[in-house]
């Protein structure tokens, strides 16, 4: 997708910066390529699994830690 825009007779640069962000802003693009820029490859069933697990370990230890005052 390409989104251009012409400078008309008269105008300011400041002008043609604003109209061209507006473009930019309605259509969409910028929005696409924040939402492109952090994702990741997809992660399989049993790793997902696996590391959910490990959260739920790690979590209950930092728990009991907390009650024995070690932490």
């Amino acid at each position: 997708m390409s989104i251009e825009v012409r400078k008309k007779d008269g105008e300011s640069i400041g002008a043609l910066m604003f109209r061209f962000t507006k473009k930019m802003q309605q259509s969409g693009v910028l929005r696409e390529a924040k939402k492109r820029r952090f994702s990741g490859r997809a992660i399989n069933r049993n790793k997902r699994r696996v590391s959910a697990i490990h959260r739920e370990v790690k979590k209950k230890e930092v728990e009991r830690a907390r009650k024995m005052g070690t932490l």
